[in-house]
């Protein structure tokens, strides 16, 4: 009954219109998982492979027509006849038959998609919660959020280098109280930026983008959000960044730079490894 019986894929559109990979695992028990990869707007050097058509022609070379069809060919025939509730066993033989180190071959988006689909079918068939499948019976708990409340880099057109500058309500007695020290520290940096006339709109994961100084005087306006609302930071929220570093990294000179500085014609810094950990040392 948990045999797979199919595997189909297809090409859909993300939530930024860009092409991603979604596949279906149908067991011989007519019970279908499905899963929907998720893409980031930037990539970090030694992540797997998110294989791309690079064809000029279809979606400005992002679709993912040969990850489809690695999934529903190469993939599907490997696979098919296979146990879902056999997780490990479906995730190395996708991962021995690619034969890279980075999923290269097949991409990781293909693979991630039939492993993910395969996980919900077997969850399914057995009628429990992906979560507590995936536990195997095994303690849960819910995890600090991390929210996503600034953006810069890659996730939005504004002056900040740094991709996502986050809060995490290590303080909160339970979950919903922590998503409540987010959500009304998350307003009141809107009305903090909106005093000092900045925009108010968001970058691609749903952070405000506005055009500041520099990276620190995001944290400063993200710990004044913090105390505006009657919370003290490092004790009831704490900060984390995400800052993309590959994307403001010269290879050839093996320096960080100031990357939207630099691109606005302005003056910027080149900093070597240890002069940047000495920078986020100091935020």
């Amino acid at each position: 009954m948990g045999k797979i019986a199919k595997i189909h894929g297809r090409e859909i559109l993300d939530s930024r219109g860009n092409p991603t990979v979604k596949v279906e695992v149908t067991t011989e028990g007519g019970v279908t998982g499905r899963a929907s990869v998720p893409s980031g707007a930037s990539t970090g050097e030694h992540e797997a492979v998110e294989l791309r058509d690079n064809d000029p022609k279809r979606y400005g070379g992002k679709g993912v027509l040969k990850a489809v069809g690695n999934v529903n060919g190469p993939l599907a025939k490997l696979l098919k006849g296979w146990d879902v509730f056999d997780q490990e066993g479906i995730d190395r033989a996708m991962i021995e038959a690619d034969g890279t180190d980075n999923k290269g071959n097949f991409g990781a988006n293909a693979i991630l998609g039939i492993s993910l689909a395969a996980a919900r079918a077997a969850a399914m068939t057995e009628k429990t919660p992906l979560f507590k499948y995936l536990s195997r019976g095994g303690e849960v708990s819910m995890p600090v959020p991390m929210m996503n409340i600034l953006n810069g880099g890659a996730h939005a057109d504004n002056s900040l280098d740094f991709q996502e500058f986050m809060i995490r309500p290590i303080g909160a007695p339970n979950f919903p109280e922590a998503l409540r020290y987010g959500a009304e520290t998350f307003h009141a940096l809107k009305k903090l930026l909106k005093e000092k006339g900045h925009v108010t709109s968001v970058g691609d994961e749903g952070g405000f983008a506005p055009n500041l100084s520099s990276d620190e005087e995001a944290l400063d306006f993200i710990l004044a959000a913090i105390e505006k609302v009657g919370l003290k930071p490092g004790k009831d929220i704490s900060l984390a960044l995400d800052c993309a570093a590959s994307e403001f990294y010269d290879k050839s000179k093996k320096v960080y730079y100031d990357k939207k500085r630099k691109g606005k014609g302005e003056k910027y810094e080149e900093r070597n490894a240890h002069q940047e950990i000495d920078k986020l040392e100091k935020l």
